[in-house]
């Protein structure tokens, strides 16, 4: 699978840049559109989504872009998906603290043309249970847009939860990308933008035993 991580820069430039090198997933972080309105969007008065869209048939790519969108005043940490020119969706981040934007509802596992793709919305990678949640779903892979980068803490969490649900998690955020593989190993990383980088997505799969006390069943 390859895929263009674009971490600076807007979406329209990027569209407008044209570059040369094709991709199957373009994932951009926060800085791909603006602030998304759902009613000026209906109105027609802006056209974000349509954008995102357009780019996916463009490319002919699955596109994911990571927004702030806004329900009359209600902000919300949100992404979209876009593959073939048809909106396919968008997926809220669920986990807000000390209440910055509002929390969303629903994790969402998308199915595209390069495999079951779940989506973790921003600071939603600091709370394993939407990465597991996404993995018990049938992710084949997990994309996760995101602001600014601080330090290090995402990078290692991007590798134990890559490692401890088996399955590869690819991060786009401002000046820094990365790709932990379903072994924990951090396989690709770059402050550049657009980066691009291939990978074999291996599926990984263990039979797990645990002996526990309790589900009593009388007389067996």
């Amino acid at each position: 699978m390859k895929i263009a991580l674009v971490g600076e820069g807007t979406l329209r430039a990027y569209k407008e840049t044209e570059p040369s090198e094709s991709a199957e997933l373009v994932l951009f972080g926060f800085n791909g559109i603006e602030k998304v309105s759902y009613e000026r969007e209906l109105k027609g008065e802006s056209t974000y989504f349509e954008d995102v869209a357009l780019l996916s048939k463009r490319k002919k790519a699955v596109v994911v872009c990571g927004c702030i969108t806004d329900t009359r005043g209600h902000a919300r940490k949100s992404t979209v998906v876009a593959e073939n020119g048809k909106l396919l969706g968008v997926s809220d981040m669920l986990n807000v603290v000390d209440g910055e934007v509002g929390a969303g509802a629903a994790l969402r596992v998308y199915e595209t043309k390069i495999g079951r793709m779940g989506v973790v919305v921003a600071e939603d990678l600091h709370f394993p249970d939407v990465v597991k949640a996404l993995a018990l779903c049938g992710s084949d892979f997990i994309v996760c847009p995101f602001g600014q980068m601080r330090d290090s803490m995402q990078t290692v969490l991007l590798r134990a939860q890559a490692y401890c649900y088996g399955v590869p998690i690819v991060l786009c955020g401002k000046g820094y990308s990365a790709i932990a593989d379903a072994g924990g190993t951090l396989v690709f990383s770059s402050p550049s933008s657009p980066a691009y980088f291939s990978f074999e997505n291996v599926r990984e799969y263990h039979l797990v035993e645990t002996r526990r006390r309790g589900i009593f069943r009388a007389g067996i």
